[in-house]
């Protein structure tokens, strides 16, 4: 299966089983996978690196949260789409992620083919 084939997805994320979760499935998909523990690692390494495709973005970060590191990328690249995970999903979580500039909105326990859709949806709109 490489339905994400040749794209370069950073996942931002600082519990290391998470991490380690999404690293697997996206190598399993064909990805590219870097990652980044912290938001403001996130932004350097956007800042450096304008290959990655698609960002899968915690929202509970020690520090920068991921509300505020998306805000942050968008500014820095305003086409490169973003999907908000988090564990915590209350009523209006996904307005906030939304309205923080993430184009779509994923809770844990994450869904994986829901996950493999929103992806592909949003690197077939952004990328195609």
């Amino acid at each position: 299966m490489t339905d994400l084939l040749n794209n370069k997805i950073l996942v931002v994320e600082d519990d290391i089983d998470n991490l380690e979760y999404f690293k697997r499935l996206l190598l399993i998909k064909g990805a590219d996978v870097i990652y980044a523990k912290t938001g403001e690692e996130a932004i350097d390494i956007v800042k450096k690196d304008d290959s990655i495709r698609l960002v899968l973005m915690d929202i509970l970060l020690p520090g920068m949260d991921g509300l505020e590191t998306t805000k942050q990328l968008k500014k820095l690249n305003p086409r490169l789409p973003i999907i908000a995970q988090t564990a915590y999903a209350m009523q209006n979580d996904k307005e906030k992620c939304i309205n923080a500039g993430c184009d779509d909105y994923v809770s844990k326990p994450i869904d994986t083919n829901l996950l493999i859709l929103k992806m592909k949806h949003l690197l077939q709109i952004y990328f195609s």
